[in-house]
């Protein structure tokens, strides 16, 4: 019998949902069923459904339930990227003519997605302000909407938006809400709490948290659209192998300290480059929802629990020259894509992870610089972006 972990905290449910004993040995650590198939006793009567392991494995199942429950979700389904997710999702939902809002600061990948894929299929997109909820309703006016896209904080530039409040207005136009919460984690913002329809995550980055595997994920409480994913999931296949399933297990037992962790740094860290640029040491702006001059700091203070995640945008007065000077004179911030590692990494969205949206409404300024902190000593850090700087501003 499953033990319901519902009323727990979320550091107890990260720990112990899904994670009942091997009922054949008594191990803590469920096993990793490496296997392709199953041994069925009679035609067609599978031991408790599994026949197949496309379509359904123990160790994906046991991270399905971890992760559903960290979040207070009925519902989760792993893919084997954050882009397989999104595809099932949008597929689910959107049909040829419906029209997709979205936010004009999001991951790189998921604007390729949208306008290379789908757009020739026949799905049309609008890029918005969606922080902005007056920009919302304009464009609402002025076009009908199917789906809205929500990254908070969005990537790279860490926009803020309130979750209830969008989600309130796009639901009265009978929009799917999507909001992909990879930046914050299920640690530190539950957007089906306030609103969302489904969470969308690249487990790659702080769910799995050690940068050594690719995976992805959607949330979601409602019946009839998990059946939908489901299916689709099965149909087309894209889904994680049982150890990529077992090393995410593992990565998620330790979210909420690891994002603590994390949320201390980054905010140590981004206080620290605010005030060099108070200064006028070579930053033009710092990008970190937990600074109290952010823009939308109110929003995410009262939407964040427990910190304001691990990533940092910053703008370099040099301009370009000045932002990959900077990127490449680190010597503990490992020039890399992707985020959410135990290690630090650094990146120039403009020409490595936010390459595709180059020429569009969601080009990213050339002079930013994207700092993922991870949870090395937080002085160690400091002086390596330090030194870093000195160098890219000679």
């Amino acid at each position: 019998m499953t033990t319901d972990f519902s009323q727990d905290a979320i550091a107890t449910r990260a720990i112990h949902a899904g994670q009942e004993p091997d009922p054949m040995t008594g191990a803590v650590v469920p096993p990793i069923y490496m296997t392709s198939t199953f041994k069925q006793p009679h035609v067609g009567q599978p031991v408790n459904g599994y026949d197949y392991s496309r379509s359904i494995n123990p160790t994906r199942n046991v991270f399905d339930e971890q992760l559903a429950a960290i979040e207070g979700a009925k519902h989760a389904l792993a893919f084997s990227s954050g882009l397989a997710a999104i595809d099932v999702l949008l597929r689910s939902v959107l049909k040829p003519g419906d029209r997709v809002m979205l936010g004009n600061d999001v991951y790189g990948g998921t604007y390729r997605l949208l306008s290379k894929v789908f757009v020739p299929w026949g799905v049309n997109i609008t890029t918005v302000d969606v922080s902005d909820l007056a920009a919302v309703n304009k464009a609402l006016n002025s076009e009908s909407f199917a789906l809205i896209w929500i990254e908070t904080p969005s990537n790279p530039l860490l926009a803020v938006t309130d979750i209830a409040a969008t989600a309130a207005i796009a639901h009265e136009h009978g929009m799917t809400v999507v909001v992909d919460n990879t930046f914050a984690s299920p640690a530190l913002q539950h957007p089906l709490e306030l609103g969302a329809d489904v969470v969308a995550y690249s487990t790659t980055k702080y769910i799995g948290g050690h940068s050594d595997v690719v995976g992805g994920a959607l949330v979601l409480n409602d019946d009839e659209l998990a059946e939908k994913f489901a299916f689709l999931q099965n149909s087309a296949g894209a889904v994680p192998s049982p150890f990529d399933s077992w090393i995410q297990i593992r990565g998620l037992k330790t979210l909420p300290l690891r994002m603590q962790r994390h949320s201390e740094n980054a905010l140590a860290i981004a206080r620290h480059l605010e005030e060099l640029k108070n200064k006028g040491e070579g930053i033009e702006q710092v990008w970190y929802p937990g600074l109290e001059s952010h823009p939308g700091h109110d929003i995410a203070a009262r939407q964040m629990h427990g910190g304001f995640g691990g990533m940092i945008s910053v703008q370099l007065s040099g301009g370009k020259a000045a932002a990959l000077k900077f990127a490449e004179s680190t010597r503990l911030f490992t020039l890399a894509e992707s985020l959410g590692g135990v290690e630090s990494l650094i990146e120039h969205p403009a020409a490595m992870t936010h390459a595709s949206v180059s020429g569009t409404s969601n080009e990213v300024p050339d002079n930013l610089v994207r700092i993922s902190v991870g949870i090395e000593d937080v002085n160690d850090l400091i002086a390596d972006l330090d030194q870093a700087l000195a160098a890219a501003t000679k």
